[in-house]
């Protein structure tokens, strides 16, 4: 049986998936435009979800969050998100990262 996941969109609403999530839906996951949240609607633990094709043994699929990094806000996010996955990153200081434009620190963490 299937580990079933809650994901909530881009407009809000909560979906039940199971896993593997399929491509599609594990890009825009990756991506930060949908949020794994339990079935009420409040934030989940954060836990990667299987990708949808299977990866040959020995080489491994790394996301942001089975590497440990915090995920990339959506590229519509408003700046302040991404001046905090910039320092969630640990690649600036929140003060130094202030100072950046939004399309610098874009750049930072691609």
């Amino acid at each position: 049986m299937a580990e079933t996941i809650h994901l909530r969109g881009e407009g809000g609403h909560i979906f039940t998936m199971d896993l593997p999530l399929p491509e599609g839906i594990a890009e825009r996951y990756e991506r930060g435009l949908l949020v794994r949240v339990d079935s009420d609607g409040t934030p989940a633990l954060p836990a990667a979800p299987a990708a949808g094709p299977d990866v040959p043994q020995g080489e491994e699929q790394s996301t942001d969050l089975t590497a440990g990094r915090a995920p990339r806000p959506a590229l519509n996010a408003p700046k302040s998100e991404w001046v905090a996955c910039v320092v969630a990153r640990g690649l600036l200081s929140s003060e130094d990262a202030e100072n950046y434009t939004k399309a610098d620190l874009i750049d930072m963490v691609s």
